[in-house]
């Protein structure tokens, strides 16, 4: 079923929205889920909540993109959960491993007094991530947005790992340089 279709099901209140989401997307917010909390039931769980969450808020809004939409809540959803789950202690897992990775690039103070150095950061890596190659752009995404381990990727692009972690060794080094140059980072 089309996506203009399914967010009509979502106005029209019809449950069936939920079910056509399912069917077609449920694998996409799945893994998402997994590559940031590790565990199939906590991903489960997270999935059932995304689906309610879009029920929640088709209407009042009309997703342009509906894979985007429901990624987007999967992931907050999911990084909501694994905080819980591993609060006063340190968890383990890609998101772990993620955050590791780019804990030289970004700043760790972040508070409420710094939401606008939190949008203008932002926006930065926003405009770093579209000024990559589409290929490295992917590489990037797959594993700073969606948390994929390093070996999906190789398996995904036809490389091998060192030079997956070399290519995101690179792009972090690039990030800083750039984040530096943008009078981000002192």
């Amino acid at each position: 079923m089309e996506d203009g279709c399914i967010v009509n099901l979502y106005w029209a209140r019809s449950e069936d929205a939920i079910w056509e989401t399912s069917k077609k997307y449920g694998h996409y917010c799945y893994s998402i889920a997994y590559n940031i909390l590790g565990n199939a039931e906590d991903a489960d769980e997270s999935v059932n909540d995304t689906y309610l969450d879009a029920w929640n808020h088709i209407p009042p809004h009309r997703p342009a993109i509906l894979s985007t939409f429901l990624g987007k809540i999967t992931r907050r959803i999911s990084i909501d959960r694994l905080r819980r789950r591993t609060a006063g202690k340190r968890g383990g897992g890609e998101m772990v491993l993620v955050l590791e990775e780019l804990s030289e690039c970004i700043p760790s103070d972040q508070s409420v007094e710094h939401e606008a150095e939190a949008a203008e950061l932002s926006r930065l890596i926003d405009n770093f991530v579209m000024s990559l190659p589409p290929m490295e752009r992917r590489v990037f995404i797959c594993r700073y947005w969606y948390l994929d381990p390093i070996a999906d990727i190789a398996r995904r692009f036809g490389y091998s790992q060192s030079k997956v972690k070399m290519m995101l060794h690179r792009q972090r080094k690039k990030l800083l340089n750039y984040l530096e140059r943008e009078a981000f980072l002192s």
